[in-house]
């Protein structure tokens, strides 16, 4: 029963081979790589399975259905709101304008008459809105403290006339709304005739459609291709970091090898330089002295050298005799020192007589 029902599942969305990409492109909002469904292949079958029963948002169909449902009926009472509110707030903008523009002197007395009778109207609409503690809307139901038609529209003949002039009132400054939102819309209909100008004004909400429809699938492009620049991104710090990974395996495995070959190759380059400048000092050396002395000047420095370091040798001999000789004498001690002195006095004392004799008797001679 199993092996029927991944058969099953394997036709329903294609051949193997591209079963992963057929259920990443069923969840794509599920935040799932290729490779988590190679690793695992029954979630993989357990995400075919789902995409049977579900869209491409997470819905089943039949709350898809009811969620339909309830988008029309909100719809409905959307368009009922709006046409309402934009009724209201059509009123409200031409009194705004009357009060805005009721100075000039070619406002009339019916006109000044008709807005001010609209603003009541609306202010006492308002009120009863406001005040009234029930939510019937029915023409029976009883107004608020108690008043009549009567007694809230004192002005009645007023009333009728604005309700008369109204629709048209109306018509004029919704179309000069339509007016200005064309040439927002369209600048360049600005020197256009009028004819021309209610044709394109009648196209005008097709376009406005067109261009949502547009912006909504704008969107939804930008969704997709956020999701794919995720999944991008994730698969691009996954190849980084092996990369990184093989970096240091490199760096680990062949650095030492290679250093100290380099080691070595320098090694050998700066004993080859030192051996260069030894044999280049060794001429230099040979070249000097070539040209500061003779060949019979340098054997004679030769045999001169010899016979001084023949002498060195034999004071460094005499030196390290006394030298011992001293050291056998300190063995003795004290006494012996002041004797040593003494005697170094005395034989001091013989020399410098010695040679005033033979001075004296060279002066005799």
């Amino acid at each position: 029963m199993s092996n029927v029902t991944e058969k099953t599942t394997v036709n329903l969305l294609g051949k193997e081979a591209n079963l992963h990409q057929q259920v990443l492109a069923s969840f794509p909002l599920c935040d799932v790589t290729e490779d988590d469904l190679t690793q695992n292949p029954r979630f993989c079958k357990l995400l075919v399975l789902l995409a049977q029963h579900m869209d491409r948002t997470g819905l089943t169909a039949s709350l898809k259905a009811e969620l339909e449902k309830t988008e029309q009926n909100l719809q409905s009472q959307r368009r009922q709101w709006l046409r309402t509110e934009v009724l209201h707030r059509g009123l409200q903008e031409m009194i705004q304008d009357h009060h805005c523009f009721r100075r000039p002197v070619n406002k009339t007395t019916p006109d000044l008459q008709f807005h001010e009778t609209m603003e009541k109207c609306l202010l006492v609409a308002q009120c009863v809105r406001q005040l009234d503690p029930s939510s019937a809307t029915n023409e029976e139901q009883p107004f608020v403290f108690g008043l009549t038609e009567v007694d809230r529209f004192g002005f009645s003949q007023d009333v009728q006339r604005m309700r008369r002039a109204l629709p048209k009132q109306l018509e004029n400054h919704l179309r000069q709304k339509c007016l200005h939102l064309l040439s927002y819309y369209q600048p360049e209909c600005e020197t256009e005739s009028e004819g021309l100008k209610t044709v394109k004004l009648s196209h005008l909400s097709a376009l406005l459609d067109k261009e949502k429809t547009r912006a909504e699938s704008l969107r939804g492009t930008c969704r997709e291709n956020a999701v794919l620049l995720q999944r991008q991104s994730q698969v691009y710090l996954c190849e980084l970091m092996k990369c990184i990974q093989l970096l240091q395996t490199l760096i680990l495995d062949h650095r030492l090898k290679i250093q100290t070959d380099l080691d070595r190759s320098k090694l050998d380059y700066l004993e080859g330089k030192c051996e260069l400048v030894l044999q280049k000092l060794k001429a230099e050396t040979v070249e000097v002295q070539l040209d500061t002395y003779t060949p019979d000047s340098i054997s004679a420095h030769r045999k001169i050298r010899e016979k001084l370091e023949a002498e060195l040798k034999a004071c460094r001999a005499e030196k390290q005799a006394a030298e011992l000789k001293l050291t056998s004498f300190e063995i003795l001690g004290k006494e012996f020192k002041a004797l040593a002195d003494e005697y170094c006095r005395l034989r001091s004392e013989i020399e410098n007589k010695k040679w005033a004799l033979a001075e004296l008797t060279h002066v005799k001679s």
